[in-house]
């Protein structure tokens, strides 16, 4: 997948790049996603693609939280807890939507990538893993943002 940086910015505001994520958005808060905002959305995108992704989980792939299809790029952000507004697609446990952070206890601290991308074409389908969206926005991208946050769970 080619890498297409430009304008396009995204934070969250709840923590700045490379810092803890609030416990409230965590499977041991509420689970809420945190509000995120974005900036420099190109001309010619129909539509973003959030992908938050956790590589230091202990699984092959690592663990994928979240994955959306579907947002206005006329938007300028979702907001905390946002279920509306976008097609939730498959997480690491097989559901549609959000789930917060929850590494093993004592396993350090856990990145967790906010991938935002700017498509020239929809993504079709519900209920796709975070696999087939990639598969299916492969050549599509116009341009990529990403923030991470870090969470980690002491024992």
């Amino acid at each position: 997948m080619e890498l297409n940086h430009g304008d396009l910015a995204i934070e969250a505001p709840a923590f700045g790049p490379g810092q803890p994520i609030p416990a409230t958005h965590s499977n041991a808060g509420d689970d809420t996603s945190p509000e995120l905002a974005w900036s420099g959305v190109p001309e010619g995108a129909v539509e973003l693609v959030l992908v938050v992704h956790d590589p230091d989980a202990p699984l092959v792939e690592g663990f994928t939280h979240w994955v959306a299809t579907g947002i206005d790029p006329s938007s300028d952000g979702l907001p905390v807890g946002a279920e509306e507004g976008f097609t939730a697609h498959l997480n690491e446990t097989g559901e549609p939507g959000y789930m917060g952070p929850a590494p093993p206890p004592d396993h350090g601290d856990h990145h967790y990538f906010f991938h935002l991308f700017a498509v020239d074409a929809p993504v079709e389908g519900d209920g796709l893993t975070r696999r087939q969206v990639l598969d299916a926005i492969d050549g599509h991208i116009v341009e990529q943002a990403r923030t991470v946050g870090t969470f980690r769970a002491d024992g």
